[in-house]
């Protein structure tokens, strides 16, 4: 089962793109559907809303009054966050129930209005913002929802910003156009990117990607956060720290587009346990990686200090590696020391590079590498040990 996150501030288009993908098959659970059944009434939600905000909120009906509810509720901060714990706590127990009942290789696309101010992001393995700047979501609640342009600028500004919403965005989808481009984007995306990530979950193997050494990305340490969000969330207190390494964690330097993360465990038997936790989050365990090549230390001959657990992510559109390692061996000190020798010694950057290009050509490209490990090993502990580094 993969489950996204869907979300993008109101007016922004989110319902066109929850639309498209229920109609490619993607189970959706519309978190506005079920914040509108949990205050139907006779039911304890709408009960707590009165009790909270007086009857002025009911219709003569006793059905609940949206626009007056909305008026009061969204004056000020202290009763936004009232309204939210009523509702939030009961939509998150119905949205459970709703999952529940999906089968097992289901997507299931969770629409989530409130996703980055409720924090739920690093709950998904993949989280799709659907944006449109500010004006032009004025217009469209004003033209097509009969909001006045002061309503609609409150309920825009109560909401998460753009830049918020970019830094747990996994997909942007830009609305700016028409909504005709709005779902292209999003048919492409369920078929190149949701449905191979859903299939490759279901059997628990990692993308196929072959990735090319590129220039060096500013967004890849925003994009490792997110991703080190989404693990410690999986992980829990099973996780004594996680670490983006690797070279796309080396400002400015060249790299392949892959994030290496590694997640540190108190034993090789902890790191067993995270397997389907991982698995969930959208990082399948590859069973034939238990161990790191042994590098020639005098503290280092112990070959069991440089077992591993690793795992590859699932999703075609972001290729990761999870190095679960153990605290204190070997394996673990050394990805973090490599790391920060290099930032250290912008002049082993190139050398290292020049080794990797050339042994992406070679049939086992990391022997291939091997003898330059064995010496940058003995160099990078040196440079530990003249500095006083720790990990």
């Amino acid at each position: 089962m993969l489950r996204i996150g869907l979300t993008g501030g109101i007016g922004a288009g989110k319902s066109t793109v929850s639309a498209t993908f229920a109609d490619l098959g993607g189970i959706v659970v519309d978190g506005d559907v079920i914040a509108r059944e949990v205050v139907e009434p006779g039911t304890q939600g709408l009960a707590a809303l009165v009790e909270a905000f007086g009857d002025g909120i009911l219709l003569p009906d006793g059905a609940l009054n949206r626009p007056a509810l909305a008026a009061v509720a969204f004056s000020d901060d202290e009763k936004r966050a009232t309204l939210n714990g009523i509702v939030h706590p009961l939509v998150a127990h119905r949205r459970s129930e709703l999952i529940a009942a999906a089968a097992e290789d289901a997507v299931i696309v969770e629409d989530i209005p409130l996703l980055v101010e409720s924090q739920m992001a690093p709950m998904f393995p993949l989280v799709v913002i659907v944006n449109a700047d500010v004006e032009t979501r004025v217009e469209r609640l004003t033209e097509y929802r009969g909001f006045s342009e002061q309503d609609a600028r409150a309920r825009v500004a109560a909401q998460a910003t753009e830049e918020q919403r970019r830094a747990v965005a996994d997909v942007w989808l830009d609305n700016s156009g028409s909504a005709g481009a709005l779902v292209e984007q999003a048919r492409g995306l369920w078929h190149e990117r949701i449905l191979p990530f859903a299939h490759n979950l279901q059997e628990r193997k990692p993308a196929h990607v072959v990735p090319k050494v590129v220039p060096y990305d500013p967004t890849w340490p925003d994009q490792a956060r997110r991703i080190i969000a989404r693990l410690n969330t999986a992980c829990g207190h099973r996780a004594l720290r996680i670490d983006h390494i690797g070279l796309t964690a080396v400002p400015g330097m060249d790299a392949k587009d892959v994030i290496d993360i590694q997640i540190t465990v108190s034993a090789i038997e902890v790191a067993d346990e995270l397997a389907e936790p991982l698995l969930a989050a959208g990082y399948p365990r590859i069973e034939s990686i238990t161990h790191d090549n042994l590098h020639s230390r005098p503290h280092s001959e112990d070959p069991t200090m440089w077992h591993k657990r690793f795992h590859a992510s699932a999703d075609p559109g972001r290729p990761t590696n999870v190095h679960v390692r153990v605290e204190g061996w070997h394996n673990q000190r050394f990805a973090l020391l490599f790391r920060d020798w290099l930032a250290a010694n912008p002049g082993v950057q190139p050398e290292y590079l020049e080794i990797k290009r050339a042994a992406m050509g070679a049939p086992d490209y990391a022997e291939a590498k091997e003898p330059w490990f064995m010496d940058a090993y003995q160099r990078a502990w040196l440079w530990a040990d003249t500095t006083g580094w720790q990990p």
